[in-house]
């Protein structure tokens, strides 16, 4: 059985509670990333995400020193190093999330995307189930 310990990205940069939403937009550009973990005493506390930056500080127009705290996700879906990727692949389908952050003990040890999933399993059709379902309201937006 494959763990998401066996496919998860390790060089996961983060922030801290210190931060705020300039220098997280500064590292998912640098990083070409759309999440940010952010850490307080090396504990995962929440993420922001370019979807956040968007809508809770570019929309709401705040000015790019809000502090991150201001505009994180705090209601966390993560996952085990120790997790299958069948399990992550359901758990990301079910809670409509594009990148899971792995925790042990309260700390990150990495994170796994969809497409990460969907490559290590290119001949089940599960992964591109989950990401046609995540993706079906964003293919309706008209531009």
């Amino acid at each position: 059985m494959t763990t998401l310990r066996d496919i998860m990205s390790t060089d996961v940069d983060f922030c801290t509670v210190e931060d705020n939403i300039y220098e997280a937009a500064v590292k998912m550009k640098d990083h070409d990333v759309g999440i940010i973990p952010v850490l307080d005493s090396g504990q995962l506390v929440g993420v922001i995400t370019d979807r956040d930056i968007v809508l809770r500080c570019v929309a709401g127009k705040k000015p790019n020193s809000t502090r991150i705290t201001d505009v994180i996700s705090t209601h966390l879906i993560t996952g085990t190093p120790d997790m299958s990727v069948d399990e992550a692949e359901e758990l990301m389908g079910n809670e409509q999330i594009r990148r899971l952050p792995i925790v042990e003990n309260g700390k990150l040890l990495g994170i796994v995307a969809l497409g990460d999933l969907a490559i290590h399993k290119q001949t089940s059709s599960e992964a591109g189930i989950a990401l046609s379902s995540i993706s079906e309201d964003r293919d309706q937006i008209q531009h």
